[in-house]
Formats: structure tokens, sequence, C-alpha cells
């Protein structure tokens, strides 16, 4: 008799979509994707806030901004998650070369250990170092 080994399939614990685009939870990092054109504003931050401490009360947790498409983001936000103690690393993921000069003016708001990735998978293990590490 042969045992069927299970691949390890990372789940999605939940989904929200907003205004701006979607935010996908998991079970110790969340990541968000915004709709073409969107302004993240102070306002909208609150909303994904508010999701990080429902999902990571009481547990650190990382954020990887996949960045498909083109949008706004108020700097000033970073001032907000930077308060998130148990925000442990903040990923973007893109291969816009905007994006990566976008990147080192967000890095001066956010002042916390923030990276700048070409690949998803790339980003999700050093999130999920950097969780891990600081458990």
């Amino acid at each position: 008799m042969r045992i069927k080994r299970q691949s390890k399939k990372t789940i999605i614990v939940r989904e929200y979509e907003l205004e701006v685009g979607k935010i996908q939870v998991y079970n110790d990092y969340m990541v968000t994707t915004f709709d073409e054109g969107a302004t993240l504003t102070l306002e909208r931050a609150y909303q994904i806030i508010g999701i990080a401490e429902i999902h990571f009360r009481d547990k650190n947790f990382g954020f990887i901004s996949l960045r498909r498409n083109s949008y706004a983001v108020d700097p000033s936000i970073y001032n907000y998650l930077r308060e998130l103690d148990n925000l442990k690393a903040f990923a973007i993921v893109s291969i816009k070369e905007i994006d990566m000069h976008n990147f080192k003016v967000e890095k001066m708001f956010y002042k916390k250990p923030m990276k700048f990735f070409i690949e998803y998978t790339n980003a999700l293990a050093w999130v999920k170092r950097r969780v891990k590490s600081s458990k």
C-alpha cells in the first residue's frame, strides 16, 4: 500500500475586495494587489491596518505589495504602518523601474525592514524568514 504525500499548499485564510484592489490574507502574511490608477490614501490604509489587526492581533506578520498595476501611494501612510509593532517585513514586488525609484522614497518614510523584489517567490521567502526569526 502506498501512502500519498500531500503537497504543502498555501491556503488563503481570507480574501478582501476593496474599492482600490484585493487583499489576500495568509497564515502569517498578507498580499495586496491594487487596481490600475487607484490612489492609496490614509483612509484606505486604515482599512488595510484594520484587516491586519483582525487577522494578526497577537502574532507577527509580513506584508507583500504586488505592484502589477500603476497606482499612487500617499507616503504618510508609512508613518501609520510603522506603528504596527508586529509587522516584521514589508516587501514590494515589481519589474517596473518607476516602482524601484518610488521604493527608495517610500523606504525613507517607513524606516523599518523593507525590501524590493523582482520575483514574488524571493519576496515571500524573505518575508517568511523575517516573520519566523522575530517570534
